[in-house]
């Protein structure tokens, strides 16, 4: 939760109502001072090269690894996340700097191509200034994968974290600018004024990741000067669980109430094979009342309040709704403050608006139905295309999933991929994507330079 003074940005702790620290609100009317800049540090940033950006981005790691616990602490304060969960963020974070370095620094090297005439280098160059503009939920993995490979492609960066977490992005912004050339990274605190006034300047390229409603309004933004857009948006992620399924397993729902539900691969749907579905929603209500809700500073305490007053509302007018409309409480529902007690709702329909708006909450709707057929089709019914899993026998699960129309889908398991795979968003939660490989070279301009092959005349 933030407030906004005339020239200050207050982090306020959701847990407590306490102001946890302030950071300087940037003047909307400076931004394109501060873009000049990035366009000025660019040219010798580029210059370095991938040897030259990748030796002197390579510390990072270390530094990172050495305040990962304060940044952890951070991310509890401002934005209630569990101490295990917000440690294991930062942990995680600091952890894999180096090796998606390496991982970027490979993915940009130039690639050989020829047949009998020609001979083509494909190189891949830097776009020029980047937007990168985060969330709140995970404040410091997603300014991370967005940063970091823009860095090591050449680019310079103007990072906008969310106004809910500014004192996370300047921990992270603080700990690269120790090692990086002035301008090649800068930080915009702010929240909607800062944002267009950023995704309005003379920049190459925004990653964005956020909500639908606002990822559209960005991508209408770019379209007249045309500028590169990399949109991770939001979900309303599907899990199937088959009659061959082991429903102990599947109703583990720890993707649907870590971190309060505020996931964007969060399950927010559940559809289960009416012949089981009896014992697997009587199997979730069980496991979702071992959650321990409090303190997110006591490290026994798996979740959390809610980040902000205002999520919170969204999240019980949702409940409150779908109550009326007939959906059955099965636990949960009751709250404190911004805290949400972890809720199962049974007998839930597409009628029902929470089967269709995404929640980012800790609220678990259950639907059932008949048929392999059935679920595909109320699985897929959503705009959106995030993630998804399916359980069940492997190749039961395997045929099902491969009917499915998110960009992710986990089987037996969440929809996370292995080390490498990118995070890719369809339909609408997702426009262009990042990590891995093939993610980090949407943050590159491709370049061919081909070369003519002369044969060799024998000399008599």
């Amino acid at each position: 939760m933030t407030a906004i003074a005339t020239n200050t940005l207050e982090s306020i702790n959701p847990a407590t109502g306490e102001v946890v620290g302030t950071v300087p609100l940037t003047p909307a009317d400076e931004i394109s001072a501060i873009v000049s800049k990035a366009t000025v540090a660019q040219h010798d940033w580029n210059a370095l090269g991938l040897e030259g950006r990748l030796r002197l981005m390579r510390p990072i790691a270390d530094r990172l690894i050495e305040v990962a616990p304060e940044i952890g602490r951070l991310i509890t304060s401002e934005m209630g996340k569990s101490t295990p969960e917000a440690q294991g963020e930062a942990t995680y974070g600091a952890s894999k700097f180096e090796s998606e370095l390496v991982s970027a620094f490979e993915a940009f090297q130039p690639e050989e191509m020829a047949d009998e005439h020609t001979r083509s280098i494909l190189y891949r160059d830097a776009l020029g200034v980047s937007a990168a503009i985060t969330p709140w939920n995970f404040p410091m993995l997603m300014p991370q994968q967005c940063i970091l490979p823009s860095l090591m492609a050449g680019n310079c960066v103007i990072f906008k974290p969310s106004e809910e977490t500014p004192l996370v992005g300047q921990a992270y912004a603080d700990v690269l600018n120790e090692f990086l050339p002035e301008g090649v990274l800068q930080i915009v605190h702010g929240a909607d004024d800062q944002g267009k006034a950023l995704v309005a300047s003379d920049i190459n390229l925004v990653a964005f990741t956020g909500s639908r409603e606002v990822g559209a309004k960005i991508l209408t933004a770019c379209g007249p000067d045309l500028k590169r857009v990399v949109l991770e948006l939001g979900g309303k992620d599907a899990l199937i669980v088959l009659e061959d399924a082991d429903i102990d397993a599947a109703a583990s729902l720890q993707n649907s109430f870590r971190n309060s539900g505020q996931v964007c691969v969060s399950t927010e749907r559940i559809y289960v094979e009416d012949s089981i579905a009896d014992d697997f929603e009587n199997l979730v209500v069980e496991k979702t009342k071992e959650w321990k809700q409090g303190d997110p500073t006591d490290e026994t305490v798996k979740i959390g309040p809610m980040v902000s007053s205002m999520q919170r509302d969204i999240v019980l007018a949702q409940l409150k709704q779908a109550l009326k409309d007939g959906a059955v409480l099965r636990c949960g529902g009751e709250t404190k403050d911004n805290y949400i007690e972890p809720t199962v709702l049974t007998g839930c329909s597409h009628d029902m608006q929470i089967m269709h708006d995404e929640t980012f909450g800790p609220i678990c709707c259950i639907q059932r139905f008949t048929g392999d057929e059935e679920a595909v089709a109320l699985a897929n019914e959503t705009p959106y295309g995030l993630g998804g899993a399916v359980y069940g026998e492997t190749q039961h699960a395997m045929n099902v999933a491969r009917q499915l129309t998110p960009g992710m889908v986990g089987i037996n398991k969440g929809c996370g991929g292995s080390e490498g795979t990118p995070w890719v968003g369809a339909c609408q939660s997702g426009y262009g994507y990042h990590s891995g490989r093939d993610g980090h070279r949407q943050f590159t301009q491709v370049r061919v330079v081909s070369i003519p092959i002369h044969e060799m005349k024998p000399n008599y």
